[in-house]
């Protein structure tokens, strides 16, 4: 354990509880999504509405210290409604670039399936590469740049499937399921004690800080048969009997590349097998395209990865940071 991670762990700390004060009964998901943002990637949430999807993409972005912009998603949103657009200035004479919502450290998309394939298709330049592209025009998004998406799996009429292209550019897709009894009842509580609906978040660290933190998360160290067993897990979902197309290699990418804020988050400096086998499902079942056959019998992605990760031989040790 090194000074390094011991400071992402301790900051780690602080931006969870920062973000409990105000979202109540999600720690798994929160740990990681915000797992994700340190190893520079996406989080798309499918859930149903009423579950504080947007609280906590909120609250991560305070506490995170990153400039926040909210898009609700709909049917006839255009792209120049996420990108910005060239405008005409009388006094010039020219056009000027008047940037978009996108433009921002943290964009929630909330129910990005519900505008059209343009659009997303939009937002898939910008979460691939920091940039836009307007009018043949190059223009880069500020650094840090992370998308938090919302999904409705419940309703289908007027919705536009997200298609695989887009669903890998996210590093992990959540569920964050109901609250248990306990949870919901603070939830109702602390809504009463605070006497409005706002649920303000401090800022732990700021956005130099956390491109530092990121820095130091590509450092941590990765032992050649942790990667040899991502590798072998997300290759063990292209031989499953019930699925079409698996996860390509950006899933094996992911799930090293956020193994690795997983361990700094824990005070490692080195990733284990066991951090792999915690982020498999969020990161590998998205990326699986199952047979007609499988998808009208109800088979779930989940129990494909879960069946994969049952049936890899797991390395017995992982070598510490040399």
């Amino acid at each position: 354990m090194t000074a390094e991670t011991v400071d992402i762990a301790a900051a780690g700390r602080r931006i969870l509880d920062g973000v409990r004060t105000a979202v109540v009964g999600m720690d798994e998901p929160l740990t990681i999504a915000l797992a994700s943002i340190l190893a520079g990637g996406h989080v798309l949430f499918e859930d149903v509405p009423g579950l504080g999807k947007t609280l906590a993409a909120r609250s991560l972005a305070a506490a995170l210290g990153l400039d926040f912009r909210r898009l609700q998603c709909t049917p006839d949103m255009l792209p120049g409604d996420v990108t910005g657009s060239s405008v005409y200035v009388p006094v010039t004479g020219g056009f000027e670039f008047r940037p978009g919502p996108i433009f921002t450290g943290l964009l929630l998309a909330d129910e990005i399936n519900r505008t059209t394939p343009k659009t997303q298709s939009a937002m898939l330049e910008a979460m691939a590469e920091r940039q836009v592209t307007v009018d043949g025009t190059r223009h880069a998004l500020p650094e840090p740049f992370h998308v938090i998406a919302t999904s409705n799996p419940i309703e289908y009429e007027g919705t536009y499937a997200l298609p695989e292209a887009q669903l890998d550019r996210f590093m992990v897709r959540l569920s964050v399921g109901y609250p248990t009894i306990e949870d919901e009842s603070r939830i109702v509580a602390e809504r009463i004690r605070r006497q409005t609906a706002d649920a303000p978040v401090d800022a732990v660290v700021d956005s130099a800080q956390l491109r530092a933190i990121q820095a130091a998360v590509e450092r941590i160290h990765v032992d050649a048969d942790v990667i040899d067993y991502c590798v072998e897990l997300t290759r063990a979902t292209r031989a499953a009997a019930t699925v079409a197309v698996g996860a390509s290699p950006r899933g094996s990418q992911a799930l090293v590349l956020l193994g690795r804020a997983l361990a700094a988050l824990d005070g490692r400096d080195y990733v284990r097998p066991d951090d792999v086998k915690r982020i498999a499902v969020p990161v590998l079942a998205h990326r699986l395209t199952l047979t007609p056959q499988a998808w009208a019998q109800g088979t779930d992605p989940a129990s494909v990865v879960e069946a994969a990760v049952s049936q890899t031989p797991v390395p017995p040790t992982a070598a510490v940071a040399r």
